[in-house]
């Protein structure tokens, strides 16, 4: 029993490890030309050690056609509050959260 239990809390730790934040990375920052976040750039710093770099999925499912499925609004929520089974919540937040929810929710 003792086996099993540390064998969940590992498990659990190797997952939220791979899904962490990007911590000094500035693949978040503003395209200082366009003004803009780049939804890619900070979906790659961020999502997809889990997601996939293609949304094709891995530990964390497919976002392939996520935006067929959720709306904006239901997106922004899943990553700003995460989802018990794995998926964090706070990985990416303001503009960032912002850009990446809306671009999220066009691939259908």
């Amino acid at each position: 029993m003792k086996n099993k239990f540390l064998a969940t809390i590992f498990g659990a730790a190797l997952v939220l490890g791979a899904c962490g934040g990007g911590g000094d990375d500035k693949a978040g920052d503003k395209d200082s030309a366009a003004g803009n976040v780049d939804a890619d750039k900070v979906f790659q710093a961020n999502c997809a050690s889990c997601h996939g770099g293609n949304l094709e999925g891995g530990a964390g499912p497919a976002l392939a056609n996520i935006g067929g499925e959720l709306s904006e609004s239901e997106i922004h929520d899943t990553i700003e509050n995460g989802k018990s089974g794995g998926m964090p919540g706070g990985l990416i937040k303001g503009d960032d959260l912002d850009a990446v929810a809306k671009w999220l929710s066009e691939k259908k």
